[in-house]
């Protein structure tokens, strides 16, 4: 079998040891170079030990030089690396013949000026948006087997644009009365020092943030709209739990008149049917993070409030697994070819 030579490029964060940890053992990848500044000349084993059993966990860090990294003769990088940062390695990599999977956000926005709106800096390589696939594997499978750049979603949208997407296309939803209430783990925040982020800081204590304008907002809404065929404004509140890893969304929507409730078990069994990573829980079941964490499956439920004439849609993932490491893997096996699971059926 003919390896698929492969970098990481950012490895040394939350999302890049996810990487590490599905790509060491992909049956088609040969990890041939991983990069990061701080552990540069470490190998994967003495700054991960968990790997230290795993083959290629040998390879040592390097600098993030296009050249380098090239040189190893890569066909592709996954970037894990800070919105406004990714870009500028994405084109270097692309010019040298690379193809990129980039778990930023750099090119996750069809329209720079929306991205400055959001990331508060002039989009550092708008002539490759146009270029740029949105990653959702379960919603754009032939537009992500023909790309070359693919923009891996965020982790709260992935958890948010899944129920709601099969919805919105067929017109069962008020797109004016969406309510998004999402529940994330503090690996999502990145592994960074951040006294918000201690230990004592989060443990035993939930909090909202990032109120009224989270950056996934940006996303959330340009997907949602697209698939309405309308604008679309929606409120979404995120919190921060004491848990690691683990997403929970529950996101709450009108009906549209004449539409009844079976209609979105309908809608979402027509879009799901066969996708191997949506499982769908049904009428009244509530996901949970504790089904989903270490794997690339979100697991989405519904119910319908006849008080309130409201659908409540309610979704499971893990930040680290289907909204970032696993779902760009997921995004790599379409790009290459390869088996939909490949490296990700685990349980």
């Amino acid at each position: 079998m003919n390896l698929i030579k492969t970098a990481i490029v950012g490895a040394s964060g939350y999302t890049g040891m996810e990487l590490l940890r599905l790509l060491l053992v992909h049956p088609n990848v040969e990890l041939v170079a991983a990069t990061s500044r701080q552990e540069a000349g470490k190998t994967l084993a003495a700054v991960f030990p968990r790997f230290r059993s795993a083959g290629g966990a040998g390879l040592a860090f390097i600098e993030p030089d296009p050249d380098a990294i090239a040189a190893t003769g890569a066909k592709v990088a996954f970037l894990a690396l800070p919105h406004g940062v990714a870009a500028e390695i994405a084109r270097a990599l692309l010019e040298r013949g690379l193809k990129v999977i980039d778990l930023s956000a750099d090119f996750r926005l069809r329209d720079p000026a929306v991205y400055e709106e959001f990331y508060d800096h002039p989009h550092p390589a708008p002539d490759l948006l146009a270029e740029a696939v949105y990653g959702l594997p379960e919603i754009r499978t032939p537009q992500i087997q023909a790309a070359r750049l693919v923009a891996a979603p965020g982790c709260y949208p992935t958890s948010i644009l899944l129920p709601l997407l099969p919805l919105l296309r067929e017109n069962l939803l008020d797109p004016e009365t969406i309510v998004a209430n999402s529940m994330s783990g503090v690996s999502g925040a990145g592994r960074k020092a951040d006294l918000s982020l201690l230990f004592c800081e989060c443990n035993e204590s939930a909090r909202a943030y990032g109120v009224p304008k989270h950056r996934h907002l940006s996303e959330i809404e340009q997907e949602l709209s697209h698939a309405a065929g309308e604008k679309v404004t929606l409120s979404f509140i995120p919190h921060l739990i004491p848990v690691n890893s683990g997403i929970v969304t529950t996101t709450t929507a009108k009906l549209r008149d004449g539409i009844t409730p079976e209609a979105i078990g309908a809608a979402l069994d027509h879009a799901y049917a066969g996708a191997a990573f949506v499982r769908l829980l049904g009428r009244g079941a509530c996901a949970d993070t504790k089904n989903v964490t270490r794997t690339n499956f979100i697991d989405i439920g519904w119910q319908h409030d006849p008080r309130t004439g409201r659908v409540i849609l309610m979704s499971a993932e893990d930040n680290l697994g289907k909204g970032a490491g696993g779902q760009a893997v997921q995004c790599f096996n379409l790009m290459f070819g390869l088996c939909p699971t490949a490296g990700l059926q685990n349980f």
